[in-house]
C-alpha cells in the first residue's frame, strides 16, 4: 500500500466517523428532548465537509469519482453544514429544519454508495 492510499483510507475512516457523529447526534437529540443542534452534529458536519474535500483530491491513479458526483456531494455537505452551524445556538430548532438535516445526511450517504 502506498502512502497516498494510506492517506485516502485514513480520510475515509475519519469521514465515516463524521457521518456517525452527525447522524447519531441527530437521532439521539430527536428522541431525547427538545429538537436542537448538539455538539456531535456540529462536529460531524464539520468533519464530513473537511474530509470530503480531502477525499475529492485526485489521489487515485485514474480511479477518481465523477466530477458531477463530487459537486453534488459538496453542495449537499455545504447545505448540511450551513443548516447546522447557523442553528447551533438556538434553544429549539424547527422540526422540519431538523428533519431536513437528517434527510440530507442520508441522501449524501446514498449518493456516496449508489452513484458509480
Amino acid at each position: 500500500m502506498s502512502g497516498v492510499e494510506a492517506l485516502r483510507l485514513i480520510l475515509l475512516y475519519v469521514h465515516l466517523i463524521g457521518f456517525a457523529l452527525l447522524l447519531g447526534g441527530a437521532i439521539a437529540q430527536y428522541v431525547s428532548g427538545p429538537i436542537r443542534i448538539n455538539q456531535a452534529m456540529l462536529w460531524g458536519a464539520a468533519i464530513q465537509l473537511l474530509t470530503g474535500i480531502g477525499l475529492s483530491a485526485p489521489l487515485r491513479d485514474g480511479d477518481e469519482p465523477a466530477p458531477a458526483k463530487l459537486v453534488t456531494k459538496l453542495v449537499i455537505a455545504l447545505l448540511i453544514f450551513v443548516m447546522v452551524f447557523f442553528s447551533r445556538k438556538r434553544d429549539a430548532v424547527n422540526r422540519g429544519h431538523f428533519l431536513a438535516i437528517v434527510g440530507l445526511t442520508l441522501v449524501n450517504a446514498a449518493v456516496a454508495v449508489f452513484w458509480r
